[in-house]
C-alpha cells in the first residue's frame, strides 16, 4: 500500500499530552473519512497507549512517548513508544483486569480496550529498555 500520510511526533509524558496524542491522531485520520464511531474507537485506543506510557512506562519520573502514525488509503497504524522500565510479562499484562497499580484504582483493562477497538494490537517490550505498542484500524467506506 502506498503511505497516504505520515505523523512522528515526541511529547513528554505529562497527563495533559495524552488528550494531545489523541487530537493529532483525530486530525490525521479525518483524511480517510472515518465514522464518528471509528474516530472515537482510535482515540480511545490511543488514549489508552498514552496513559499506559504515561502511568506504567515512567510512573512518576518524565520521559519521552514517541508516537507515529501512518495513515495507507484506509489503514491506520499508529505507534506508541516509550523508553520506560518495560513490562516484565507481556501476555500477564494483556489479561484483563490485571494491574501493577492497584493502588492507583487502575482497572487493568487498558490493553483490552485497545484490542476491542483496533483490529490488530502488538506489543513489544523489554524490562529496564521500554514498551512499544502498535495498532492497526481498517477504516470502512462510507457509501
Amino acid at each position: 500500500m502506498d503511505i497516504k500520510n505520515r505523523v512522528t511526533i515526541t511529547f513528554l509524558s505529562k497527563s495533559e499530552n495524552e488528550s494531545f496524542a489523541r487530537m493529532c491522531v483525530a486530525a490525521l485520520l479525518m483524511q480517510a473519512d472515518p465514522t464518528i464511531e471509528e474516530l472515537a474507537d482510535v482515540k480511545t485506543a490511543v488514549s489508552e497507549a498514552v496513559t499506559n506510557a504515561i502511568v506504567h512506562g515512567y510512573g512518576h519520573s518524565d520521559g519521552d512517548i514517541f508516537m507515529e502514525c501512518i495513515l495507507e488509503e484506509k489503514l491506520i497504524t499508529i505507534v506508541v513508544k516509550d523508553n520506560g522500565k518495560g513490562i516484565e510479562d507481556v501476555a500477564k499484562a494483556r489479561e484483563p483486569l490485571f494491574t501493577t497499580n492497584p493502588e492507583m484504582e487502575r482497572s487493568g483493562m487498558g490493553f483490552t480496550v485497545m484490542e476491542t477497538f483496533m483490529d490488530k494490537l502488538e506489543v513489544e517490550s523489554i524490562v529496564g529498555v521500554g514498551t512499544k505498542v502498535t495498532m492497526k484500524k481498517r477504516i470502512g467506506s462510507r457509501l
